[in-house]
């Protein structure tokens, strides 16, 4: 022993050596649930993302139908295809944040799964897999839908750039 240093004493009854097992076993699963914690990390900064491109579209649908309210001309058609398209964007939004919190509470829930197995002394192996890969669908099918999201808002713009050129001939 080096001077200044605390060792823990060798456990020589059953409970120290229990207590050591058991601390070598949580150890363990703080290892196995860095990758769920990983994915809740990871999907918590594409929900950021997903909820601010939400917020842009609500804003923008509040926007153009104050405008269709005080305009009664030759705007209302294009302002109501583009208030159509982003409902479509606003439905595919709440599905892609809807599919990637189901993975974020899957991955946490897998955490606490992991624990009460060790603490438990369940075997547990198939539930774990079987979450971890919910947990992955529901995160790669919210990204389906934030990819599609991102297409459908380039109809958005292209109506805005077919638009663009006529408002500046009308000028």
């Amino acid at each position: 022993m080096l001077p200044g240093r605390y060792h823990a004493a060798p456990a020589t009854d059953q409970w120290g050596s229990r207590a050591a097992m058991i601390l070598e076993h949580i150890v363990l699963v703080l290892q196995m649930s860095i990758g769920p914690m990983i994915v809740i990390s990871g999907a918590g900064l594409v929900l950021l993302s997903m909820t601010n491109r939400f917020g842009r579209v609500v804003d923008r649908v509040r926007i153009l139908a104050e405008a269709r309210r005080r305009e009664a001309g030759s705007e209302t058609p294009r302002i109501s295809q583009e208030l159509r398209i982003l409902m479509r964007r606003a439905r595919i939004l709440r599905l892609a944040i809807a599919f990637a919190s189901t993975s974020v509470l899957t991955a946490a829930s897998l955490v606490i799964v992991l624990f009460l197995a060790v603490v438990l002394q369940l075997d547990a192996a198939m539930l774990v897999i079987v979450m971890f890969i919910l947990c992955m669908g529901f995160l790669i099918t919210g990204l389906i839908f934030f990819i599609a999201d991102v297409n459908v808002s380039l109809a958005a713009l292209a109506l805005e750039l077919d638009e663009a050129p006529r408002r500046s001939a009308r000028s």
